[in-house]
């Protein structure tokens, strides 16, 4: 199996757990994945594709990960724990993308066309999330933990929930660096919320026993 130096050094980079580049190699599922899709690809783009599909069974068989090897994906791949990662023939992926376990890059059609998503450069899909249908995800977008992304997201942006909803865009002050697992809580918000008004009610009704 051969593996791209630039995807070597993103999994080298990115995760705290690999002992070394020989640990990496032989035991990392998300390197073996990306090395292997890209060997896929070479032949898929090639013409020779019952070879490119034989590789992709191989790989999804050995890592969990199903990289269709049509998807066109650029340098610096990163992905963590490749358990469950689904990406479609469509997809067009730029440089500097990492993404986790359980991620869905899928289709909502079954026409033959482009049908999956498109992601930009620098961008982090958090672990079970979907991005789904052939819509365009921007550069630097932070998608969170369990998200289903339907809709395009500029650039500079942070999307979180289902469906989808962008809550941080550029021009908005980030407090701190954004990790997968570091974003913001809208269930949390809107509990916050309940309680401010559950606490005006019960000042307006304490008001009007007052009056009685």
């Amino acid at each position: 199996m051969k593996v791209d130096p630039d995807d070597l050094a993103a999994a080298m980079e990115k995760d705290p757990a690999i002992i070394d580049e020989n640990d990496a190699i032989k035991y990392h599922t998300g390197l073996q994945a990306v090395s292997m899709y890209r060997e896929s690809h070479e032949l898929w783009i090639k013409g020779e594709k019952e070879k490119a599909r034989e590789i992709n069974h191989r790989a999804h068989q050995l890592t969990g990960c199903d990289i269709h090897p049509g998807a066109t994906i650029g340098k610096r791949f990163f992905v963590d724990h490749a358990t469950g990662v689904v990406i479609g023939e469509t997809t067009i992926i730029g440089d500097d993308v990492s993404i986790y376990q359980g991620v869905t890059l899928g289709g909502v059609s079954t026409n033959k066309g482009k049908r999956h998503p498109t992601l930009g450069n620098h961008i982090v899909v958090g672990c079970n999330a979907s991005v789904l249908g052939n819509i365009t995800i921007g550069d630097n977008v932070r998608i969170g933990a369990g998200s289903v992304v339907l809709h395009d997201v500029p650039d500079d942006c942070t999307v979180i929930g289902v469906p989808g909803r962008i809550v941080k865009h550029r021009g908005v002050k980030v407090q701190h660096e954004l990790s997968h697992n570091d974003l913001p809580d809208p269930e949390e918000d809107e509990i916050s919320l309940l309680k401010k008004e559950i606490a005006e009610l019960k000042r307006e009704l304490a008001e009007l026993k007052s009056k009685q």
